[in-house]
């Protein structure tokens, strides 16, 4: 971890895969509602439909543009990789949006939210708190198992 602040190439493929997550958080969010609010797919369930879109173009923009040097291993094996990675992240968050979707849709609706707005207010703050949380595991899992030959 002390290397992640020491080292200036290593705090830029942080940034990267930082930015790749903030992409990946757009379309993990834009599918989430989508499938909830639109086709009213359970948050559960769309959720993880959602994550694993957003897993697939975080894949392809970290092996492109977050860790370029690292494409000596197959991208079928770094692909097998970066998905274990994320299988493990999505038994992190599934808990977590589990747990938090109705107390957050509570707290929001007695800030004054209507009804219907708190519920999606409280499902897409439990999928926040759930990304934050595994993108520091996605990180450190990545960046020492499928990323490890730079």
């Amino acid at each position: 971890m002390t290397h992640l602040f020491n080292d200036t190439n290593e705090r830029t493929r942080f940034f990267k895969f930082a930015t790749v997550g903030a992409i990946g958080t757009m379309v993990d969010f834009g599918i989430f509602n989508l499938l909830n609010i639109v086709f009213h797919v359970p948050p559960v369930y769309a959720q993880a439909v959602s994550f694993a879109a957003a897993v697939f173009n975080n894949f392809m923009w970290n092996r492109h543009w977050t860790y370029p040097e690292s494409r000596s291993k197959a991208a079928h094996h770094q692909m097998v990789q970066f998905g274990l990675i994320n299988v493990v992240g999505l038994i992190i968050r599934t808990p977590i949006i589990a747990g938090l979707e109705h107390p957050l849709g509570v707290f929001a609706g007695r800030l004054g939210v209507r009804a219907e707005a708190a519920v999606i207010v409280g499902h897409n703050a439990a999928l926040a708190v759930a990304i934050g949380i595994v993108m520091l595991w996605n990180y450190f899992a990545n960046r020492y198992w499928t990323y490890n030959d730079i």
